[in-house]
């Protein structure tokens, strides 16, 4: 029987009968759990292995790569930034990259990048091995492409191409890297153990992903010249890839951070709290309500189902009704952040055993499900 490490309060102990549930149940090899009121963790849980191997015992620094889950790193690093006026979200992209307005994309705003309705889910051509890894060739690539289709007009999920476009704005107008501005103005000052360009003296702690069944995008199945099946052949990701220097050192603000579910859940309570954590301000709050803007909903062309964006998150759609205040997004494989600025909580889960789906994630549902009972109790 799997040990659960951690403490838990009394209201939520429900969350923490789910996380072991789910080693008793051989669902999870290794796996964190995190939840935060007020930015005070009221939950934060770990247990299992960090190895693929089974060897090594996933300890309470454990880190791992979340992939997706790191979209929610580069969309605070945006908001901040358009907070202070580096940029407005509303501006075009080519006011700061004058490149990218080749083939009629001098109108895309840097909130359609941040909502994934750019037209850019993919590249024309191929890149996959070390190509992803060249920021400066895969941003001029996209900057010269035209896009797959009418900006503004749906979404299609940027997988890998988000982080990109975003760190090239950053890039652009701050003279640092996206990964750069998230460590100095965010993780630093608040003391959170999440990387985008992870440093070597970190590599000790890094846990092994365990693969899925299936590649990112092969679960979709369908035409190969769709949308979806284009936008995750290129840039094609590789889950063992994750277990390379090369992965680690790079910023792929898409897909790449390294964090844990305490390190997640803190983060993003600078978020659920308004912009303030430990007495220390760092949005304003209206630059946090931002986020809840919806920008494009309906049928996504990448993930073939329902999806609303707001900036850079996830808002409530029919498959995933959340109520007004709250916006989420989850990586490859299976963590995921809830941050619910009404409440000022967040609920963050982080494992290494990935599953093939991109959205949804059954490890999930009972953590959720005792989480929302832990706040009726605790909020009584």
């Amino acid at each position: 029987m799997t040990t659960v490490y951690g403490h838990c309060a009394p209201a939520f102990e429900g969350v923490k009968a789910a996380f072991q549930d789910n080693f008793d149940q051989n669902r999870d090899d290794g796996a964190s759990v995190c939840i935060t009121v007020d930015g005070t963790p009221v939950v934060d849980l770990w247990g299992g292995t960090r190895d693929a191997n089974h060897s090594l015992p996933w300890e309470e620094d454990t880190v791992v790569n979340v992939y997706s889950t790191t979209k929610t790193m580069a969309a605070l690093t945006m908001l901040l930034l358009a907070d202070r006026g580096v940029f407005a979200l509303e501006d075009p992209v080519a006011k700061c990259w004058p490149e990218f307005a080749a083939e009629g994309k001098g109108d895309v705003t840097i909130a359609m990048l941040l909502a994934h309705s750019a037209g850019l889910s993919g590249l024309d051509t191929p890149a996959k091995g070390d190509a992803i890894y060249d920021h400066d060739d895969i941003a001029a690539r996209l900057a010269a492409q035209a896009p797959w289709w009418e900006p503004g007009s749906a979404s299609g999920y940027h997988a890998l191409t988000q982080g990109y476009l975003l760190g090239e704005v950053v890039r652009r107008t701050t003279g640092k890297t996206l990964g750069t501005v998230f460590r100095e103005e965010i993780a630093e000052p608040l003391g959170i153990d999440f990387h985008i360009g992870t440093p070597e003296s970190v590599d000790p702690r890094i846990g092994d992903l365990i693969p899925p069944e299936q590649h990112l995008g092969e679960a979709a199945g369908g035409d190969p010249d769709s949308i979806s099946a284009r936008t995750f052949r290129s840039p094609l990701a590789v889950a063992l890839d994750s277990r390379t220097i090369p992965w680690r050192r790079a910023e792929l603000p898409a897909a790449n951070g390294h964090g844990n579910a305490r390190s997640v859940a803190r983060a993003q309570a600078l978020l659920a709290c308004g912009g303030e954590l430990d007495g220390k301000r760092i949005l304003s709050e209206a630059g946090c309500r931002r986020a809840l803007e919806s920008q494009i909903s309906g049928m996504d062309l990448v993930l073939n189902q329902p999806a609303n964006f707001g900036m850079g998150y996830g808002l409530a759609n029919p498959n995933m009704p959340l109520p007004p205040g709250m916006c989420y997004w989850g990586g490859w494989g299976g963590s995921l952040i809830l941050v619910d600025q009404d409440r000022r909580v967040t609920v963050s889960f982080v494992m290494n055993r990935m599953v093939s789906t991109l959205m949804g994630d059954p490890r999930t549902l009972g953590i959720m499900g005792a989480a929302e009972a832990g706040f009726a109790q605790h909020s009584a």
